[in-house]
């Protein structure tokens, strides 16, 4: 036998996910036979779900301790971890709950969930330089039509337009109680991480259309007709400093002139 198929063969035995399609072979099934093998197999389940309470505080902090366990052991053992760096664990829990039979009444779970997502992306996300306002200002106004910008790679953002999503996570995150008064409406969502540290900001519909379209590849006035498409009443000079502020946009990696 081959290393690396002991390796591949105990890995698939130690992680929690759907049954093996084919028999295991009889090394393996020895193994598995084993009373104490089940600790290291529920040491590893436990391992993936505190991975994901750790990774959605948000989510954690509106369905409590129990709830959200409970969730994660469905989720763990649907989606099985893939890379050993369990901070990056959860991608995919937010279309989960989107589906989960036990969220049918909070609706909002999933995109909350998101957002939790966001903040992991954005933490982990390689390191850029962010897009000055002097250079940007030193720009001609027909070459500036056709610049290509690029969000940060440490930029997310999120647009809900059935719930409050944002505000529901910033109340979680900033450890407030539920408000029962919070206005039910649409909210967007950006997440940069300009100095080391991740930082949000409530963004409109107009702004998540921008930044959609520069991820797109759009030249800026493209992306610019496109925001006002998603909001005609846009400040799209104030948007563009917001993004500016906030680090959300990219310098070029070949400078212009």
């Amino acid at each position: 036998m081959r290393l690396s198929d002991f390796q591949d063969g105990l890995a698939s035995a130690l992680l929690p996910g759907p049954g093996a399609s084919t028999p295991p072979p009889a090394w393996l099934d020895a193994l598995l036979a084993q009373p104490g093998f089940a600790v290291y197999r529920n040491t590893v389940t436990k391992g993936c779900i505190d991975a994901l309470q750790a990774n959605y505080p948000a989510v954690h902090a509106l369905v409590g301790t129990d709830w959200l366990r409970a969730a994660a052991h469905a989720f763990v053992h649907k989606h099985p971890p893939t890379d050993g760096r369990l901070m990056a664990y959860g991608a995919g829990f937010a279309e989960f709950l989107d589906h989960f039979a036990p969220a049918a009444d909070l609706p909002y779970l999933g995109a909350v969930a998101r957002l939790d997502r966001c903040w992991t992306e954005s933490h982990l996300a390689a390191d850029a330089p962010a897009l000055q306002a002097a250079w940007l200002a030193q720009q001609a106004p027909e070459a500036l039509a056709l610049l290509r910008l690029q969000p940060h790679p440490a930029a997310r953002w999120q647009w809900c337009a059935a719930h409050p999503a944002y505000r529901l996570w910033q109340r979680q995150r900033a450890g407030l109680a539920w408000d029962a008064n919070l206005p039910w409406q649409g909210e967007g969502a950006l997440l940069t991480r300009p100095h080391d540290a991740v930082q949000w900001a409530p963004l409109t519909h107009a702004g998540c259309a921008l930044l959609d379209a520069c991820a797109a590849g759009a030249p800026f006035e493209d992306a610019a007709a496109q925001a006002l498409q998603a909001d005609p009443g846009a400040d799209l000079p104030a948007l563009v400093a917001l993004l500016l502020r906030t680090g959300a946009l990219r310098a070029p990696e070949t400078p212009l002139h």
